[in-house]
């Protein structure tokens, strides 16, 4: 499903970051996964894994992986710790010109970052993944999570009038320049996952949606606490809902400017004789 005109030309790399919170019994599976799928497409790509304060053995697992998977960049979250402070650290260490934040507890297809790439070399500026449009799907979702998830959606479905339907996932991709220009950004746990293509969409950078699948953890304990989460989403949806608002006029403004002078530019044929 394409949301807006893509403009862009194509992207020479991509950066995949993962924060990791003690995912000793599943990060060295994610980063092979992902490795041999991005590696056997012959992407150009860094996997930059952000430990975020383990008190397990994952830096250890990270470290050692170095020696078989040349493209991992592990690095450690020295600020404080959060989930999205640790993906903004690992962009913030990345060099690629484009970026997908995935889970690092293997939920996310390794598959899925490679239809990522091929859509962002369409001239998209973001692609979002849904696991609830055609194509896309879910494995061992817990019923009280799916629940809460699909009204938090329809709320932030209704608010921003998206088509969109899955914009509280994680797992997407954007061009560098989005992330600079949305910056800074205020979220420092989960509610980054809304704040980026929030900010993304109300600034207007185009953006597609694919259907991406989901499988839930086998192995740890999930970092998400929904109980803590809900204020923060709110906040966050508000706060760019406020931004769209007060600047709908100057957005309107430019669009207009933009496309009076596009026309200047054209060129009349001349008239054939």
């Amino acid at each position: 499903m394409k949301s807006s005109k893509p403009d862009q030309g194509p992207v020479n790399s991509i950066a995949v970051v993962i924060p990791a919170l003690n995912e000793e019994g599943c990060v060295e599976s994610t980063v092979r996964h992902l490795y041999l799928e991005l590696n056997l497409k012959k992407i150009p790509h860094e996997i930059v894994v952000v430990d975020d304060g383990s008190t397990d053995s994952t830096w250890e697992i990270l470290n050692n992986l170095m020696s078989e998977i040349p493209t991992l960049r592990p690095t450690k979250n020295l600020g404080p710790h959060g989930f999205g402070r640790a993906v903004i650290w690992g962009m913030n260490n990345s060099t690629a010109d484009s970026l997908v934040v995935m889970m690092a507890d293997n939920s996310d297809d390794a598959k899925d970052v490679v239809r990522y790439w091929d859509k962002l070399n369409e001239g998209y500026d973001c692609v979002f993944g849904s696991r609830f449009i055609r194509g896309g799907g879910v494995i061992d979702y817990p019923m009280h999570k799916l629940v809460l998830n699909r009204m938090a959606n329809l709320f932030i479905k209704v608010l921003f009038g998206l088509p969109h339907n899955d914009i509280t996932n994680a797992f997407k991709a954007y061009r560098r320049r989005v992330i600079e220009g949305c910056s800074p950004f205020i979220s420092p746990h989960f509610n980054l996952t809304i704040e980026i293509p929030l900010k993304a969409i109300v600034r207007d950078y185009s953006w597609a949606t694919i259907p991406i699948t989901w499988r839930n953890r086998q192995e740890g304990i999930s970092k998400l606490k929904i109980q803590e989460m809900g204020s923060r989403y709110l906040f966050i949806c508000l706060y760019v809902w406020l931004e769209k608002i007060l600047t709908s006029d100057y957005r309107k403004q430019v669009y207009e400017r933009n496309l009076e002078h596009t026309r200047s530019l054209q060129i009349e044929k001349p008239k054939a004789n």
